[in-house]
């Protein structure tokens, strides 16, 4: 049984999507299939059907995965605190835009004004990359140190943008920034001794100076939003300190989309303050893949399908 005096809830983001996520929560249980009703009718189009039925292409847009993530991440959350009034972690953390399904989670945020912020960051950053195209790359095998000091040698080696985006556990690192940038940082971490190297399959240099477009326009977004002070303290990407009132709320999202997620320092961090158990609430095990890699004693539980529930249910009572 899990103490949840001692459990952080993790949120995912882009990249943990997948087709049909939510969609057997959605059959078995009123308030999630209520959810997704609820979100298709506040953007005005039928975001379940994208999420459970594509067609693929259509899901991985960002202007509509951030959304379908952030519902389906929210379609759970409510299934189990209706199932468990009790499950309330002591912490809460997003990575990237998993931030503000957390942020909503914790009580920071309404729903509905936490979906249209999801989908104006994601029209967004969406709009961002088809004005000014980047890339980002996965490198694994070196210290984040190592993969700073690549990132500042080969900008200014040719002149471009290429910088640390994701610092996700040790060993693991994502650059983002201009295509020939990147391309020369695959290069010269493979050189470097990388395990890999390898460039992912986007064309938005998330986390990078090339989103400041997208920030700016992002910041009116924020403000025009209102927040309130969260029941459980969110840690955030870009202080990786927990956010415990509005303001503090608002002035990491307005750094958000042009500086690195810091999930290892978010992880340890948690890991000092005393949580056991981690529990991935949505689409996929990408968070508790890395978690394993920053602390292998750590309890790690996911929550993204059926199954997964009805087993973590069962053990709660």
């Amino acid at each position: 049984m899990v103490d949840w005096r001692t459990t952080a809830a993790l949120f995912p983001g882009q990249g943990s999507q997948t087709l049909g996520m939510g969609a057997d929560f959605a059959r078995e249980y009123d308030i999630a299939r209520e959810t997704f009703a609820q979100a298709d009718e506040i953007l005005g189009f039928p975001l379940s059907e994208i999420c459970w039925n594509g067609p693929a292409a259509a899901l991985d847009q960002t202007a509509n995965t951030q959304p379908a993530l952030y519902v389906t991440s929210l379609a759970i959350w409510r299934v189990l605190r209706d199932l468990l009034p009790a499950a309330q972690p002591a912490w809460m953390a997003g990575h990237s835009l998993g931030e503000l399904s957390a942020l909503t989670a914790a009580g920071a945020l309404d729903f509905s004004a936490g979906l249209r912020l999801v989908r104006a960051r994601g029209s967004l950053m969406q709009r961002a990359g088809e004005s000014q195209p980047g890339a980002m790359a996965a490198v694994l095998g070196l210290e984040i140190a190592v993969v700073r000091d690549l990132c500042s040698a080969v900008a200014q080696g040719i002149g471009g943008t290429v910088v640390l985006a994701n610092d996700n556990c040790p060993g693991q690192a994502v650059v983002s920034g201009d295509v020939p940038a990147v391309e020369q940082l695959i290069d010269a971490a493979r050189a470097a001794g990388a395990r890999r190297a390898l460039r992912l399959a986007v064309s938005v240099a998330a986390h990078s100076p090339l989103m400041t477009a997208a920030q700016a326009d992002f910041h009116d977004a924020v403000q025009a939003t209102e927040f309130k002070t969260p029941a459980i303290p969110v840690i955030g990407n870009v202080s990786a300190q927990p956010l415990h009132t509005p303001d503090q709320i608002r002035a990491e999202l307005q750094q958000q989309l042009t500086q690195p997620v810091r999930w290892t320092e978010s992880m340890t961090g948690l890991l000092s303050a005393g949580a056991h158990t981690f529990v991935e609430i949505g689409a996929g095990k990408v968070l508790t893949g890395l978690l394993r890699r920053i602390d292998r004693q750590a309890t790690r539980i996911n929550i993204d399908s059926l199954p997964a529930f009805e087993s973590f249910l069962e053990a709660q009572t």
